[in-house]
């Protein structure tokens, strides 16, 4: 079998698998889960074949044309270099995974089939865009990947939260679809094809007259659909959705989407370096808000949120310095850890026995319920923090070093102040990275809140895919950077001294400040326990902790159930808390700014068309009813009265007849 008809088959069998689990569901139900698993898991041998075959050599490029489109032809065309052959198997790994981890996760519930069904189409939409070497049909993925996600949001649509949420995500990110689509058509038409070589040949030969403004529509889209500053205020509200599908569209799909676009057309991008600046701006914006609010989150998936938005940053932060290479390295890396702490949240709600108790501040005794996730999770944890030996250590370094090389003058891929810009925001973010990844790991295994009610020990599916997972967190990192530049066009990816030492530095002294404030918040609360600072709030608490408990109060009223007050992250932000916990109120300032008008538009126009355009209307229909009750009066039945109107008639014109003669 040739290597193109695989890489056909790759997103052809999870799309069989979605149409045959969608029509099976219901008459077939023992189908479901098989249909789920195998086409995913089949689709992932096949995008390891690929990538065997493909090796890190020279692209795989097939095309076909099934039919004319005018004078810009879209075409059905494949394109695999390194980069998108191991992407394909990181996406196949972390949907075969996600795959199986639902059979326990959602064993008992009835709308598994088509959220299985979902995810399988989810998945043959990435594997789409992945090898997709025509822009409108890598399109076609990207808005599949958005419908899905809608659906997925809102499984649990019978709870408010899920359906606001999944409304939410489906805006935002066709707010940004809108100049991406307008982007990717004055691409075509400049370049004179969708075909992804063709235009990076346009690009190479300076055939294009306005790089900026194209580069500045995509980038629109990029935004939206992978969780960048202006328009990531989606992601933290669609964990109202099933945890498993949390890890997917946080691992290797729908958010690596705009990464991945980026890096396939990055030469587009490095021909303005005005598009260069706005995207290193908007990676360290990213970086740091989304870092500071994952502080500041009491729900421990929408810590995972806020932190999956950072780590985009640092993907987008490498583009914007130049490197693809750092940038799909930490992609891959970022993959394997973020889906691991997604699903290791999943086992500690799943013990819960509900996902409503995922706030950290609530839980207690949890080590010892749930060894596997303790395990695992303290791996993923030190792999997002970016502490050697694990893999996120060396991914994040490549990223840090390609901003160093920028700024030392190593590369002229990138203006210096884009290089400036990455740099300080990484360095920063990797200090926060590593105070919430503590603050995490202490509140959600070491708490002390109300113990939630133990639901027994998790399906062994679900402990088994942690353990898998696990392995990449911890070894991924360092054969990557040794492996990965024979597919990455050679870009060496080996950390340097430098920014391996900061980066190193300031994570250490983010965790460990984090740990201290965390030990004097526990200290506070040893020393004046709950009952006597609720029979004497005025006490000497303290400051943090009499807030904590106004805090506890007020959302509990009974302070034996209240969560642990030994929260660090409010001592660590001070008066940022409250407005890094509700994300830098971006979300008021867009019904401020645009929701609010909006309405306010739709309540005029429903007025005018209410008291004005239904006034007209209803007096075209009042008249003629008017004019008819009046002849209708006329008309009695009568024959004297009718004869009576006629001789009154008779004389009335008889009388004009003599006044009109006599004037004559």
């Amino acid at each position: 079998m040739t290597t193109t008809t695989l890489a056909v088959l790759v997103p052809l069998l999870p799309f069989l698998g979605a149409a045959a689990g969608l029509l099976l569901g219901r008459s077939a139900p023992g189908f479901v889960r098989p249909l789920a698993v195998l086409p995913t898991l089949a689709s992932l041998v096949l995008a390891a074949l690929v990538a065997a075959r493909q090796g890190g050599g020279r692209a795989l490029d097939a095309v076909t044309e099934l039919t004319p489109t005018g004078s810009v032809p879209v075409e059905l065309a494949l394109h695999i270099d390194g980069f998108a052959a191991l992407v394909a198997v990181l996406v196949g790994t972390v949907a075969t995974c996600v795959q199986i981890y639902s059979t326990g996760y959602l064993r008992d519930d009835p709308r598994y089939a088509s959220y299985a069904a979902l995810v399988s189409l989810f998945t043959s939409a990435m594997f789409l865009v992945v090898y997709s070497g025509d822009l409108m049909v890598l399109l076609v993925g990207w808005e599949v990947m958005g419908i899905c996600s809608y659906f997925l949001v809102g499984h649990y649509w019978e709870t408010p939260e899920a359906r606001a949420a999944s409304l939410k995500a489906f805006l935002v990110t066709k707010l940004g679809d809108v100049p991406f689509l307008i982007g990717l058509l004055a691409l075509a038409t400049e370049a004179g094809s969708f075909r992804i070589t063709k235009i990076l040949g346009a690009v190479a030969s300076g055939s294009l007259d306005h790089p900026t403004l194209i580069a500045l529509l995509l980038l629109a889209g990029v935004a939206g659909k992978s969780a960048q500053f202006p328009l990531h205020t989606w992601l933290p509200d669609a964990m109202a959705g099933p945890t498993p599908v949390s890890a997917l569209i946080h691992a290797a799909t729908m958010v690596a989407a705009g990464v991945y676009f980026v890096a396939r057309l990055l030469p587009l991008f490095e021909a303005s370096r005005a598009a260069m600046v706005v995207l290193a701006v908007m990676a360290a914006v990213t970086m740091v808000g989304s870092a500071l609010a994952a502080l500041a989150q009491d729900d421990i998936k929408r810590v995972l949120a806020y932190s999956t938005i950072g780590q985009l940053g640092y993907m987008t932060g490498a583009l914007a310095t130049g490197d693809r290479g750092a940038a799909v390295f930490h992609l891959l890396s970022h993959a394997a850890f973020k889906a691991l702490l997604f699903l290791a949240a999943g086992v500690i709600i799943h013990a819960a026995g509900t996902n409503s108790l995922a706030a950290m501040s609530r839980m207690r005794g949890l080590r010892d319920r749930v060894p596997d996730a303790y395990w695992t999770m303290t791996v993923a944890l030190l792999a997002l923090a970016a502490i050697p030996p694990f893999s996120g250590f060396f991914s994040k370094e490549s990223v840090l070093g390609a901003a160093e090389h920028v700024v030392t003058g190593h590369t002229e891929h990138a203006p210096g102040a884009a290089g400036w810009t990455v740099l300080v925001a990484g360095l920063i973010t990797a200090l926060l990275t590593a105070a919430y990844a503590t603050r995490l790991w202490l509140l959600a295994f070491r708490g002390r809140g109300a113990e939630a009610p133990d639901h027994g020990r998790q399906p062994l599916v679900m402990n088994a895919v942690l353990w898998v997972l696990a392995l990449p967190s911890l070894a991924l990192g360092g054969l990557a950077f040794r492996l990965l530049p024979d597919w990455f066009d050679g870009q060496d990816l080996t950390p340097t001294l430098t920014t391996s030492v900061l980066g190193t530095g300031v994570a250490l002294v983010g965790g460990i400040v984090t740990y201290a404030a965390w030990r004097h918040t526990t200290a506070l609360a040893d020393r004046t326990p709950l009952g006597a600072v609720a029979a004497h709030p005025e006490g000497d608490a303290g400051l943090v902790e009499a807030e904590a408990i106004a805090v506890h109060r007020a959302a509990y009223g009974d302070l034996a159930s209240a969560p642990d007050p030994s929260d660090p992250g409010r001592l660590l932000l001070g008066p940022v808390h409250r407005h890094a916990a509700a994300g830098f109120h971006l979300d008021a300032v867009y019904t401020t700014l645009f929701v609010r008008p909006v309405q306010a538009g739709a309540s005029l126009v429903r007025f005018l068309d209410r008291e004005v355009v239904d006034t007209y209307v209803r007096a075209a229909g009042v008249l003629p009813r008017l004019l008819g009750a009046a002849v209708r009066r006329a008309q009695t039945g009568n024959v004297q009265t009718y004869v009576s109107a006629l001789l009154a008639g008779t004389v009335v014109l008889a009388v004009a007849a003599v006044l009109v003669a006599a004037g004559a």
